[in-house]
């Protein structure tokens, strides 16, 4: 199997009822470059594509052509390399420059990450850094995912409230984590929404976002409501 055969047991796999649904969701991406694959059956075509050879030569392959490639890169990695975190970071850095819409971003959420908490959130710190929207909304979602229980600090509040971008998809990332904050640690995170530290849209957003969780106490949700920004 090569590299093309590797895509063409994608197209195998398309719906077009759902390629033209899935393609609204996806707007930054051209429907050309959508296949229609679903993700439960894309990540099962994943685990064959695993145990080839050519896979590795699928990874070297960036840019990738279409949306479904980029996934299917995605769920590769954790495949391939499940327990070396050297190595998987490395891939990681390779193809986080070529993710182009929110859809694969998200997908990103390594297993192995779970175990190798500090040296992930070194990187963390850089890919906030970054001029690319989807590293940085790559870095925020994995604090989000991997950071908010046990491993949360105070200080990575502060690390998100720092970003700032005209970009959409970086400032949904930056509510979604404040909202969820304020799920799972409220205290640390109420001074952030009652100061306005984020920006009018992204502070709406998360108080939003947050009262829409079934985990919040209703005469919390109406504190929240009475902060927004009018």
């Amino acid at each position: 199997m090569s590299e093309k055969t590797i895509t063409d047991g994608l197209f195998a796999l398309k719906d077009e009822n759902y390629r033209r649904f899935h393609a609204k969701l996806i707007p930054d991406i051209p429907i050309d470059n959508i296949i229609g694959v679903r993700t439960p059956v894309l990540r099962k075509y994943a685990k064959e594509v695993a145990k080839l050879p050519e896979a590795n030569i699928f990874l070297e392959s960036l840019p990738h052509i279409y949306y479904e490639e980029n996934n299917l890169h995605s769920a590769l990695l954790s495949l391939l390399y499940p327990k070396d975190i050297i190595a998987f970071m490395e891939q990681l850095e390779r193809f986080l420059p070529y993710v182009d819409n929110w859809a694969t971003c998200d997908m990103l959420s390594p297993k192995i990450f779970k175990k190798h908490l500090p040296y992930v959130y070194e990187r963390v710190q850089k890919w906030l850094q970054s001029d690319a929207v989807y590293t940085i909304r790559f870095g925020i979602v994995t604090l989000l995912g991997f950071y908010l229980d046990n491993a949360f600090e105070p200080e990575m509040l502060q690390l998100v409230a720092n970003v700032r971008s005209e970009e959409y998809y970086v400032n949904m990332a930056v509510a979604w984590y404040f909202s969820m904050a304020l799920v799972k640690q409220y205290d640390a995170t109420l001074p952030y929404i009652q100061n306005r530290v984020l920006e009018p849209w992204t502070h709406n957003k998360s108080i939003q976002k947050a009262i829409e969780s079934r985990r919040i106490p209703q005469e919390t949700k109406a504190y929240l409501r009475g902060l927004k920004i009018r």
